[in-house]
């Protein structure tokens, strides 16, 4: 079967360019040559270009959106080129532009600007995209042309998911982790808990991930030996950013103890007080808790705080009590001095709810979740793509006032047990 299928391979390679085309090379075909361990320079730099524009078109076509809530817009063309089998190949390229009108890149494009990005960039767009029943009408043109049977996707791509999620779970933990950031993503009934790190350079690292049927502490010890197994230091100071949830908190403690500097989401935060309030009163509400965590220090920023707990005593005792829970780990960043850059980047779980944002994107096409092993496997597929777009934080040239801070912390809870 295998040597039937370079043959075919190889005998398109030298068809003209019109009877390759009509072969229809579909993105999920190309996945499905790939995984057949069919090589894929052996088609010809026309049938290359031609899988180049379909998957710029279909990444256009998924980043604008549906008509009438749009994202982004096509805009004209230009020249480009692709390197194909050690060759540079001309290639038209579409221009795309956000609503505010910045150019936007493609990313199909920009993978093909290196030799030997094919495969990569298939398997990187599978990932985004694919539910492997969703492909009728191409993927059956093609997989009759190559004798495979439609099961056989589901069941490569099952095996494609499986060796990420062991990568993901298998591989060591950074030895610099400064930040962690820890959430929870529902796919339906399921839970998955996942932790995210930066490393005193600022750059992002999926840590690992825990299913469980709801986001308590259990799962998140778990999650949390896990890590501690595979490299992590839990004997050193954190920065730990956590949402509201009591579970999060119980867990971090329990494996951290006072090391954790727990930082909580003031998103969350401000989400949860407004909840409480009637509409004509939650803008004024925000406006006000935003101003009062911009304060420079975190003896100002208490002080206006506490005014705004008295403010809404008098609309909504419930919002004020909201509000006083947990208040003073909303200041964490404040507390240690930390350059405005990092509470940017610190003060809520935006690092890992982008992430999600991401998952989410890539995972919307299925419809039903059998079981917790196929959450795990597509959510650590999913990762580790968005992993490999990351980009170092904000003020990641000002960790090290960050380190400082942690190495303080620890020195005085040193200290203080010497005493003790």
């Amino acid at each position: 079967m295998k040597k039937e299928k370079r043959n075919l391979l190889a005998e398109a390679s030298e068809k003209s360019p019109e009877s390759t085309l009509s072969l229809q090379l579909s993105l999920p075909a190309l996945e499905l040559i790939l995984e057949a361990k069919a090589q894929i320079e052996a088609l010809s730099a026309q049938a290359g270009i031609t899988i180049l524009k379909g998957l710029m078109e279909q990444e256009i076509q998924q980043r604008c959106g549906p008509w009438g809530s749009q994202t982004a817009f096509k805009h004209g063309s230009q020249p480009g080129f692709m390197i194909y089998a050690g060759r540079k190949a001309s290639v038209t390229k579409p221009r795309l532009r956000s609503k505010e009108g910045q150019e936007l890149p493609l990313e199909s494009y920009r993978a093909f600007q290196q030799d030997g990005q094919m495969q990569r960039a298939v398997a990187r767009k599978l990932i985004r995209q694919v539910s492997t029943r969703d492909y009728a009408g191409a993927i059956d043109q093609c997989l009759e042309g190559y004798g495979i049977a439609r099961s056989s996707v589901s069941r490569q791509w099952k095996a494609a998911t499986a060796a990420e999620l062991e990568k993901l779970c298998q591989r060591p933990v950074p030895a610099d982790i400064k930040v962690l950031l820890i959430d929870a993503k529902y796919f339906h009934q399921e839970c998955l808990v996942v932790a995210l790190g930066v490393d005193g350079q600022g750059t992002k690292h999926v840590l690992g991930l825990w299913h469980g049927s709801t986001e308590n502490s259990t799962v998140v010890k778990a999650l949390l030996n896990d890590l501690r197994e595979r490299g992590l230091n839990t004997e050193a100071a954190m920065l730990v950013v956590l949402d509201g949830a009591k579970a999060l908190h119980k867990g971090v403690r329990e494996i951290f103890g006072s090391l954790a500097l727990i930082q909580r989401c003031r998103v969350h935060k401000l989400r949860n007080v407004v909840e409480h309030l009637p509409k004509e009163k939650r803008s004024q509400a925000a406006w006000r808790l935003r101003g009062a965590w911009a304060k420079g220090t975190e003896q100002e920023a208490l002080k206006e705080l506490r005014k705004i707990v008295c403010w809404l005593e008098g609309i909504s005792p419930s919002a004020a009590r909201s509000l006083e829970e947990g208040l003073e780990e909303t200041l964490t960043l404040q507390s240690l001095g930390l350059p405005r850059e990092l509470i940017t980047s610190f003060h809520s779980t935006n690092l890992i709810e982008s992430c999600f944002a991401r998952t989410e994107s890539w995972t919307r096409r299925v419809k039903r979740w059998r079981d917790g092993k196929m959450v795990m496997r597509w959510g650590a597929a999913a990762l580790l793509v968005a992993e490999a777009g990351f980009r170092r934080v904000r003020g990641c040239d000002q960790m090290p006032a960050l380190i400082q801070a942690l190495a303080r912390h620890q020195s005085s809870l040193e200290k203080g047990l010497k005493v003790a």
